[in-house]
């Protein structure tokens, strides 16, 4: 069976659901808007469910630990979904957050708030930091032993001082999406006129 290719964010709040849904609908890719909550809800059985019921990919998925320590739900469902037999991760948005250094991982690059492209970790707010190659965040806890091929750093989604939010495109977040793309050789499916991102058809 042909594997779907899917997107990974580690944040669940209603901002960041609101830009993956913009970005996801603007590049005809469909986003599974159930999987938002802070806490992530569900399963990675019920959400690899819903990934393979989509008409098309590239697939969002959210998830989010709502700072639990260690890994949480948000991260249980994620290592489910990324080693998935039917599943192609094409990359993940790693999402900082004030952890405060309890919980890091290792990025490729980052997207700083202006959109530029970093080797350094960015904050919440989508300012560099002084790592060089790694952010800190919540729900990030298991990725260094995940096999994703592109890891992009990047500031709290559809937020970041307003210049990510989703009534004005999210362009960071949608800058992030289109360097994980380019990098997997893969590009958003076409999306019919009229439609949007699977909102109804997901939740």
């Amino acid at each position: 069976m042909k594997k779907r290719r899917v997107i990974l964010v580690t944040d669940g709040d209603e901002f960041a659901c609101q830009a993956i849904e913009r970005v996801a609908a603007d590049l005809g890719g469909r986003c599974i808007s159930c999987s938002q909550g802070n806490p992530t809800k569900l399963s990675g059985e019920q959400l690899v469910e819903l990934i393979l019921k989509t008409p098309h990919d590239p697939v969002f998925v959210m998830f989010d630990d709502c700072g639990a320590i260690g890994e949480g739900a948000g991260e249980e469902a994620l290592r489910y979904v990324a080693t998935h037999e039917q599943i192609e991760v094409l990359g993940e948005l790693a999402v900082a957050s004030n952890t405060h250094r309890r919980e890091w991982t290792k990025v490729h690059v980052s997207i700083d708030r202006d959109g530029l492209i970093t080797e350094y970790g960015v904050d919440k707010e989508g300012i560099r930091d002084l790592d060089v190659g790694r952010i800190n965040g919540d729900t990030v806890y298991c990725l260094d032993q995940l096999n994703i091929p592109l890891v992009v750093g990047i500031g709290d989604i559809g937020k970041m001082g307003y210049r990510d939010n989703a009534k004005n495109g999210a362009p960071i977040t949608r800058k992030a999406v289109e360097l994980i793309l380019e990098r997997s050789g893969g590009y958003a499916g076409k999306r019919e006129e009229g439609k949007s991102a699977d909102r109804g058809e997901t939740r």
